[in-house]
């Protein structure tokens, strides 16, 4: 495409993503983008790869730090105009013209983009839903931190943000437990290195809980989390709103059921979401409770949106599901999955139960 034409660099720092580099440019030839490419050192044909894409191709001596490397790429883009991709992310939406306004638009802003997290546990597909920042002015924005690198104004000063018309699916989490376990100890010893440096950065003992979590080390990510919450943190921020979510799962994951129930004492201030709402359910299931397990997983039901796809819809109906079948109330049951629709599970659970029927 003529760079006269381009309206946008789409920066990417990658190293042996070469199939899921090429998933992610396919994704993004069609439209009217500069794709800048940095290489961190690669030794597979990543690079060779990714010539069919684009000429724009860097190598950066690594040095153990996200936001030089991206800052890097932002450096050699074509334009002022950048939005930030990583190599295990693709485009699955996303509105041009609409985009291409709010450029004009908020000059001065950052745009959000909506990511769905995808992977796969014991055999069920997770799929969770965020926000991020990722489309901003070089002149303006650029990147900080050694990893989980944050778009900081070149002023130091708080910016607002918008919502830009852009969904992309990530898979980064996905991938064999020795991918995962790789990638998560390669993310603890950066983390480390920076809280050597930050001793006190509450957001760092967040991605540290949550690095230990993602690789199923649950009794350390409870540690770092724990820690974090230890401070005074402002129950709004996304961040805060994850670590106290995960907190509460690794404590399942752990047994520590009962720890789990403090979680009531933060009703109030959490409480405002199918998310956290689903979460109660769990814990009062496990330490059956069950009628207030059913309850809060019918108020989730109630909300609109979550966070993690399923929990305002068919997984909270599934689990008050299998709490009715279980103390013998097969019709409240069958109620219950028969909301879920397609689920997989659901649907094994109404086969068993009209089976039983059909013999009794």
């Amino acid at each position: 495409m003529d760079k006269k034409n381009q309206v946008l660099s789409v920066c990417i720092i990658t190293k042996n993503e070469s199939k899921k580099l090429e998933k992610c440019l396919q994704t993004l030839k069609a439209y009217p983008f500069e794709i800048v490419i940095v290489d961190t050192g690669s030794t597979d044909d990543t690079k060779q790869m990714a010539k069919a894409y684009t000429s724009a191709i860097y190598d950066f001596d690594w040095c153990d730090d996200f936001a030089a490397a991206k800052n890097f790429a932002i450096r050699k883009a074509g334009n002022d105009r950048i939005m930030i991709l990583d190599s295990d992310e693709y485009l699955s939406e996303i509105d041009v013209k609409g985009l291409l306004r709010m450029l004009e638009q908020c000059p001065e802003q950052v745009g959000r983009i909506c990511r769905h997290n995808v992977l796969t546990r014991d055999g069920q597909r997770i799929e969770n839903v965020e926000y991020i920042n990722r489309i901003f002015s070089r002149e303006l924005f650029h990147y900080e931190g050694r990893i989980h690198e944050q778009v900081v104004a070149l002023s130091k000063k708080e910016y607002e943000t918008y919502l830009a018309p852009v969904t992309i699916i990530h898979t980064g989490y996905d991938g064999t437990e020795e991918e995962r376990n790789k990638k998560a100890q390669r993310n603890i010893e950066l983390l480390l290195k920076e809280r050597e440096e930050n001793f006190k950065d509450t957001y760092i003992l967040y991605q540290l809980g949550k690095s230990y979590y993602m690789a199923g080390s649950y009794v350390q990510a409870i540690q770092y989390f724990e820690l974090a919450l230890g401070y005074d943190l402002n129950p709004k921020l996304e961040y805060v709103i994850d670590m106290v979510e995960t907190y509460g799962y690794a404590l399942l994951k752990v047994g520590q059921v009962e720890t789990a129930l403090l979680l009531e004492n933060i009703y109030q201030e959490f409480g405002d979401s199918a998310d956290f709402k689903f979460l109660m359910g769990l814990i009062y299931m496990n330490n059956e409770r069950f009628d207030d397990a059913v309850t809060e997983f019918e108020k989730a039901a109630e909300y609109k949106t979550s966070r993690m796809v399923g929990v305002n819809s068919y997984l909270a109906y599934y689990n008050a599901g299998i709490i009715r079948e279980c103390l013998g109330d097969v019709d409240a049951a069958r109620s219950y999955y028969e909301k879920c629709g397609k689920y997989e599970r659901a649907v094994e659970r109404l086969t068993c139960i009209n089976k039983q029927n059909t013999e009794e």
